[in-house]
C-alpha cells in the first residue's frame, strides 16, 4: 500500500486525467529535483498502463533503480588510523552526527577519538566533549579560534600513536558560498595528507532532509572544493521528506552512508535502501 507522497499521488489522481505539470511540481516539491523529476516524468509517459497505481510502481521503481543496492561498509585500515571529515552547513547536526558516528564504531569493538575541530563555536566544542564523556571516547580540543587543521593533524599523531583505528573529524559550520572557509577546509586536507597521502580517507557532508532541494546546492559546493565521498543525512524523523538524498545520488553520484533518524544514538545506521526507500515513500 502507498503510504504518504505515494498515498497522496494515488489519491490525487485516481480515476482523473494526469496533469503533467500537477506530477512534476509534485515531484520537485518532494526534493527529488528537477532532472530526477524529468526522468521519472518520461518513464510515466512511456507507460501505456497508467493510472494512479501504475505511477506509484515507476515513481517507486525510479527512486530505487537510482540507489546503490549495497554501500560497503566504512571499515578501519590494517595500519593507521582511518580519517573520517564532517562538513556542512551550520545546524545540519554535524556534531550530532560525529558523536554517532563514534558510537556505532565503539559498539561495533572498533576504537575512535573524536577530535572538535570547530574550533570557532565554544558551544561545539563543550557540546562534542558532553558526547565524548558519555561515550566514554576522547575528544581532542584546542584553544577557542585556533587553527583547525593544526588541530586535525595533532589529533592524527595521537591517533596513530595508539593504535585508534577511526578518527573522527567536527569540523565548523559554513556556508557553501563563502570562499575563505572553503578553502579552510581544503587546508585540513592537505595537512592530514601530510600524515597520510589518502586521507582523510572519508569526507562526509552532513544534510539535513528538513532543508528540502537546497542541500542539493550545499553538496555540489562542497563536493567541488574537496571531493566529497558521501553524505550523511539528519532528521529523517521530522518533516523531511528525503528525496534530497535520491537527488544528491542521482546528479553527484555521492551516496549516503548513513541515516540519522532521531536524538539517540541508536537511531543512526548505515543506509539501507528498503529502509530508506519504505520511510521515504
Amino acid at each position: 500500500m502507498a503510504l504518504g507522497f505515494f498515498k497522496s499521488l494515488v489519491e490525487k489522481f485516481t480515476g482523473k486525467p494526469v496533469d503533467w505539470d500537477e506530477v512534476e511540481d509534485t515531484l520537485i516539491r518532494f526534493d527529488l529535483g528537477v532532472p530526477m523529476a524529468t526522468h521519472i516524468l518520461t518513464a510515466m509517459r512511456d507507460r501505456r498502463d497508467l493510472n494512479a497505481e501504475t505511477m506509484v510502481d515507476v515513481v517507486r521503481d525510479k527512486i530505487v533503480s537510482a540507489l546503490p543496492i549495497r554501500i560497503p561498509p566504512i571499515l578501519p585500515l590494517s595500519d593507521r588510523p582511518k580519517v573520517i571529515l564532517l562538513v556542512g552547513v551550520n545546524g545540519t547536526g554535524k556534531t550530532t552526527s560525529a558523536a554517532k558516528l563514534a558510537h556505532y564504531f565503539t559498539s561495533h569493538r572498533h576504537t575512535a577519538l573524536l577530535v572538535a575541530a570547530d574550533t570557532f563555536r565554544a558551544a561545539a566544542i563543550e557540546q562534542l566533549c558532553a558526547w565524548g564523556d558519555r561515550l566514554g571516547v576522547e575528544v581532542v580540543k584546542g584553544q577557542y579560534n585556533g587553527d583547525p587543521a593544526a588541530l586535525c593533524y595533532d589529533a592524527y599523531a595521537s591517533a596513530q600513536r595508539r593504535n585508534i583505528q577511526f578518527l573522527i573529524c567536527d569540523t565548523a559550520g559554513r556556508l557553501h558560498t563563502k570562499s575563505n572557509l572553503m578553502q579552510e577546509l581544503a587546508k585540513v586536507n592537505r595537512t592530514l595528507a601530510k600524515h597520510d597521502p589518502d586521507a582523510p580517507h572519508e569526507k562526509l557532508l552532513v544534510v539535513d532532509a528538513t532543508t528540502g532541494s537546497n542541500a542539493l546546492v550545499q553538496a555540489r559546493q562542497f563536493h567541488e572544493a574537496i571531493g566529497l565521498t558521501g553524505i550523511i543525512v539528519t532528521k529523517l524523523d521530522g518533516s523531511g521528506k528525503g528525496g534530497v538524498a535520491v537527488a544528491i545520488q542521482h546528479e553527484l553520484g555521492l551516496p549516503m552512508r548513513f541515516m540519522g533518524t532521531g536524538e539517540k544514538f541508536e537511531d543512526f545506521a548505515p543506509f539501507d535502501r528498503e529502509t530508506f526507500v519504505n520511510r521515504m515513500l
